[in-house]
């Protein structure tokens, strides 16, 4: 198998629809099926006429245009190992992860920060000229051979280099109804970069891979202007991070004719945003869970929407378990895990054995994630296993403070973390970004948590540091406002 050629099939009986859209406010950049088809393997070929071979890796350094995702098929297509990352990384940043993946080449657009690396470097403007040359074939592969490498956000250390295998792609199938309700008739706005995983994944290879069609934001679109563009090009799906969801309900819109519902992840949906969307664009907002090694597993959909409180079922085909410190199985709470036959689970961390199997525990995948299976079968979320907090010898989740705070009116983003106030002694603080007083967080806390659940400490912020990845950053804030220290 090839995933390349896995995702381009189905656009080969609609050569001339519409299979990818980058709609700016005036005009719009419009690719066929066909035309993607071509630029793909035409890219394949210059890019084994530039001297890579299959098992090299190719660094992408692209802003968020189509080469993106033509680069990142055309590699994988030749057999090469594209590694996608953000163009808000810093010279120092694409350094390090230049020396850990050890590129034959690096694909970059001017003004984007390069490595210190001396692998060669190819322009855009050069690697557009390829599109047009003659079409090469797929590369035959085994499903268990190295396909991409990501990295992961780095938001409890740094970033891991992660293998996934071409069998990747059919993990993701798991989400048309698991998550979607996708359809070839669908046209799925994806309100990210190209150049962030969700993107290329949720917005760009999935509706690809049953001939959708792809809409994508130009660069300068803001958030509050999503909604315009996605009513005037007939969006029936959009998909976003929570954020993003937050800032479309600041602008003034009314639903239209044919959406069907919004699609989230990269970070816990808050409650209020879910019903603020609901109540506005009169459909659900569907989230799902996942991360770097594996694709999402954990969601709501169309036609089993998660109850309040929860992150939805596990996704049809998927193997899902909540393990407890004794690495038995049951309801939780505990850590969720994925079994190690999920077509969608990573290879493992680059060159680093010991990495890989610290996060198995037999036949499983240790998430990191906390969670909690209920009656239904729903699971609800409890946070990172590295972001709970301990309160007077209990244990709270962030989410739970979180979501408490955020019926909140005004109450903007939220955040709560554990601050040292001195040694082995810590307090939950939550961070606000609204314009609600002080008080009244307070006394929603009191009344929607126990003693001990109540932060003792408030601040409030402009923003709320994030990763590259847009998911609230805990580490950053118990770094910056730990009170143990002058």
């Amino acid at each position: 198998m090839n995933l390349a050629e896995h995702v381009l099939r189905a656009g080969q009986a609609t050569p001339d629809k519409l299979a990818m859209s980058v709609l700016g406010l005036s005009r719009a950049d419009r690719w066929s099926h066909g035309r993607l088809r071509q630029a793909v393997l035409g890219a394949a070929t210059g890019l084994r006429q530039a001297g890579l071979l299959p098992g090299d890796r190719l660094l992408l350094r692209l802003g968020n245009t189509p080469a993106f995702p033509i680069a990142y098929l055309a590699a994988i297509a030749a057999g090469i190992v594209p590694v996608p990352t953000s163009a808000q990384l810093t010279g120092p940043e694409i350094t390090r992860i230049a020396a850990m993946i050890g590129p034959a080449l690096i694909l970059a657009d001017s003004g984007i920060a390069l490595p210190d690396h001396p692998a060669r470097t190819l322009d855009a403007v050069t690697f557009a000229g390829f599109y047009d040359l003659p079409q090469a074939g797929f590369q035959p592969h085994q499903p268990d051979d190295l396909a991409y490498i990501v990295f992961t956000s780095g938001s409890s250390g740094q970033p891991r280099a992660v293998c996934h295998a071409h069998r990747a792609i059919l993990a993701r199938q798991m989400m048309f109804q698991g998550w979607y309700g996708l359809t070839a008739q669908d046209r799925l706005l994806h309100a990210g970069a190209f150049n962030w995983t969700f993107t290329l994944g949720t917005g760009l290879l999935d509706p690809w891979t049953l001939g959708a069609t792809a809409l994508i934001p130009a660069e300068g679109v803001t958030p509050q202007q999503i909604p315009l563009i996605a009513s005037r090009h007939g969006a029936t799906l959009i998909a976003a991070a929570p954020g993003v969801f937050r800032h479309m309900l600041r602008a003034d819109w009314r639903p239209w004719a044919g959406l069907r519902h919004g699609l989230t992840a990269g970070e816990r949906l808050e409650p209020g945003l879910r019903d603020a969307w609901r109540a506005r664009s009169s459909t659900d907002l569907h989230e799902a869970m996942g991360m770097s090694e594996c694709s999402t597993f954990l969601s709501g959909s169309p036609a089993r929407p998660a109850p309040v409180g929860t992150a939805g079922f596990p996704q049809p085909g998927r193997r899902i378990a909540i393990l407890d410190d004794q690495g038995r199985e049951g309801d939780g709470p505990g850590q969720l895990a994925v079994h190690h036959s999920d077509p969608g689970l990573f290879l493992g961390y680059l060159d680093q054995p010991g990495e890989t199997a610290a996060r198995f525990q037999g036949d499983w995948f240790l998430t990191g994630d906390l969670a909690q299976r209920l009656p239904d079968g729903a699971m609800r979320t409890l946070g990172r296993a590295d972001d709970m907090m301990n309160a007077g010898g209990f244990r709270v989740a962030p989410g739970e403070v979180e979501d408490a705070l955020a019926h909140v009116p005004e109450a903007g983003e939220i955040a709560a973390t554990e601050l040292e106030v001195a040694p082995g002694t810590s307090i939950i603080a939550a961070f606000w970004t609204g314009t609600a007083p002080e008080d009244a967080l307070r006394g929603m806390a009191e009344s929607r948590l126990a003693r001990y659940k109540q932060p003792r400490e408030y601040i409030h912020l402009s923003e709320l540091p994030r990763t590259a990845t847009g998911k609230i950053n805990r580490r950053a804030l118990r770094a910056r406002y730990r009170k143990d220290q002058p």
